[in-house]
């Protein structure tokens, strides 16, 4: 469709030439000539392909249409320009802007027909960039065609009602921890805080937690935001009450102190919707993802075959746990 209409556009701004004999008569000087007969109008057809991508200017030779001008400034118009016809949103554009994203555009051709020229597009590396770039874009519209439709408003509204169901709302806490890498020394900074330590003061200089600057102070959580060594020993305590031991979680050994505890009241439906939102659409764009290569016929040529159930090679003893890098008990 784009070679078509650059056709279609260079036939009809291209200068007419009188032709005698199937040949244009383009140089020898010849007397006055008759007035021109009226030069036909274009078919409707073309005319109307014409109007709704009009050639804004020309580079080398070759036309830069409104298409190419709106496709290079994509990325800088909000979405509810973007979703509107060229040619209103042209007229809609103040004189200025329309200047500047033609220049923007005129910019971005010359660069690429300088690239060309030298043979930019035939270099193996950038090559496989483009195709890279190209693989991406693929993936992306694959999961915006699967999961278009599927979170509509009514879904999002119903997975609000169902989150709040409970009238009371869900409890939380709010915590300080110190997260330290043995018990040992969970120990000693436990019996210091006991003696009478302060908490925050404790956290800032003993704990390897990023949140240590803080004082240790997690704010407010769910018991469902934590892992649950962390979470079922926070949930035990009362306000002000230190966990009467060490916490051992994936993370290391916390020392755990509540501060506060309430019950959450819903957020408003207005307030959340985008989050949610986008909660949803993560959802769906996993189960397209997870159902897509489910059903791939994939070979794996990089792991050894799976050894018989009586060979003596499952009795190797099993690789030594990985090290947890310390971080807040909170769930990734």
């Amino acid at each position: 469709m784009r070679c078509r209409l650059a056709v279609l556009a260079a036939l009809m701004l291209a200068p007419a030439l009188p032709v005698v004999g199937g040949h244009a008569l383009a140089q020898a000087p010849r007397p006055a000539a008759p007035a021109p007969a009226a030069t036909p109008a274009p078919a409707p057809a073309a005319a109307a392909v014409a109007e709704e991508d009009p050639v804004l200017a020309r580079i080398e030779g070759q036309p830069l249409k409104l298409s190419d001008v709106l496709a290079t400034a994509e990325e800088v118009l909000p979405p509810e320009l973007r979703a509107m016809p060229g040619p209103a949103l042209l007229q809609m554009l103040p004189p200025e802007v329309k200047r500047q994203l033609i220049e923007r555009a005129i910019t971005e051709r010359t660069l690429i027909n300088a690239a060309r020229a030298i043979g930019l597009d035939r270099d193996p590396d950038i090559a496989r960039r483009v195709r890279r770039a190209e693989e991406q874009e693929l993936q992306q519209a694959l999961l915006s065609r699967e999961v278009q439709g599927r979170v509509t408003d009514a879904a999002i509204r119903a997975r609000y009602d169902r989150d709040n169901a409970n009238p009371q709302g869900e409890e939380e806490v709010r915590a300080r921890h110190i997260l330290v890498p043995t018990e040992t020394e969970a120990r000693q900074i436990l019996a210091e805080l006991q003696r009478g330590g302060d908490f925050a003061t404790l956290a800032r200089s003993k704990s390897q937690d990023p949140g240590s600057r803080d004082g240790g102070d997690l704010g407010f959580f769910k018991k469902g935001d934590m892992v649950p060594e962390f979470a079922n020993a926070a949930f035990a305590l009362q306000p002000g009450q230190l966990a009467p031991a060490p916490v051992q979680s994936p993370f290391g050994w916390h020392i755990i102190k509540v501060e506060e505890r309430r019950r959450a009241s819903a957020r408003p439906f207005d307030e959340v919707k985008q989050q949610i939102r986008e909660a949803m659409l993560q959802e769906e764009v996993t189960g397209v993802v997870q159902r897509i290569r489910a059903a791939a016929r994939v070979e794996r040529l990089d792991q050894p075959p799976v050894p018989p159930a009586n060979s003596l090679l499952n009795q190797a003893a099993p690789p030594p746990p990985a090290q947890s890098t310390p971080t807040q008990p909170r769930r990734r």
